[in-house]
């Protein structure tokens, strides 16, 4: 069930509203300032009204005046900007740190005891610093019930973002960076939890790979999964050919491949798809290329893996 309510749903909402009620109320003052202005001089020195036209000398009281009053809301705009956006910069010393992994084309959540989960489950009124890894291409972690979004780049080290959640619910958070083909799949939600629900989660060791979205076919599962980190974006289930081979009747079959510079036929089978998932330039299927797939090691599990195979036995 989705929040309805999303005002203050963290501590920056006040913030940044603020700053956008104050800008967006002086561009609607000027927008019908300006507006009437124009109108009033269309009717008023119209050629029929003004038939000639008259000099009229500058004014410094004018000048004057319409040079500070819109410099004063100029930096009107500025503070309001600025104060909604310096309380972000700097995490509280006791926040809760979650490390987040963004790829082509999901994000995963990983949290300081190892779980790891494809829902961001937060505790409510508990600053949270969101550790950000881009693992291939630029990507931007947006929540905007939150009012927060930071951009996730390849490479660059201690980019974080940090908030703290304030009303218990279900929220959107997707990427806002265009990065690529399936760029609509980097879609997921953020629960926020009261702490007590919160610690009984964290704390909770029978299942680890538990979810709000968690569904207990392994083979829905498996689909689910392989949608999330956008599989069907470069490999199809009917056969056709894309980036990569299609995944309709691979499992037993036997493809030939190139192992470095030795060509040879392997047997699709658990091994051959664990292999193929953590190391995937290792044996590059015969008439497609080498390189442009990542490793998913570290990123998914022997579980996951497993419920992956279960799907593409279906795919007959």
């Amino acid at each position: 069930m989705y929040s309805s309510e999303v005002t203050q749903a963290s501590n920056f909402v006040q913030g940044v509203d603020t700053a956008f009620l104050v800008i967006l109320g002086i561009s609607f003052l000027f927008l019908i300032g300006l507006t009437v202005v124009m109108l009033v001089f269309i009717f008023k020195y119209n050629k029929k009204r003004n038939p000639k036209a008259t000099q009229i000398e500058g004014s410094v009281k004018l000048e004057i005046i319409w040079t500070v009053v819109p410099f004063l809301l100029t930096m009107l705009m500025f503070y309001y900007g600025w104060a909604g956006w310096k309380p972000m910069q700097k995490a509280p010393k006791d926040a809760m740190e979650i490390t987040v992994y963004g790829r082509m084309w999901n994000f995963s959540f990983e949290y300081e005891n190892g779980r790891r989960t494809d829902t961001l489950f937060l505790p409510k009124d508990q600053p949270i610093k969101l550790n950000l890894v881009a693992m291939d291409v630029l990507h931007s972690l947006y929540i905007p019930a939150f009012r927060v979004k930071q951009d996730m780049v390849p490479g660059l080290e201690n980019n974080s973002m940090w908030f703290e959640p304030q009303k218990v619910g279900t929220y959107e958070l997707f990427c806002a960076e265009y990065c690529g083909l399936q760029h609509s799949y980097m879609y997921t939600y953020v629960k926020v939890m009261e702490d007590s629900d919160f610690q009984s989660w964290i704390t909770d060791t029978t299942n680890v790979a538990a979810s709000a979205t968690e569904i207990e076919s392994p083979v829905a599962t498996g689909k689910r999964i392989m949608q999330n980190i956008g599989c069907f974006a470069c490999h199809t289930e009917n056969g056709t050919k894309l980036v990569g081979p299609s995944f309709k009747g691979i499992w037993g079959a036997e493809h030939t491949v190139k192992t470095g510079k030795e060509t040879r036929q392997v047997l699709v089978d658990e091994e051959y798809i664990k292999h193929s998932i953590y190391d995937p330039n290792a044996d590059v299927v015969e008439g497609f290329s080498k390189g442009l797939m990542l490793s998913y090691e570290g990123q998914l599990s022997e579980d996951d893996i497993g419920n992956i195979i279960e799907y593409l036995k279906t795919l007959k």
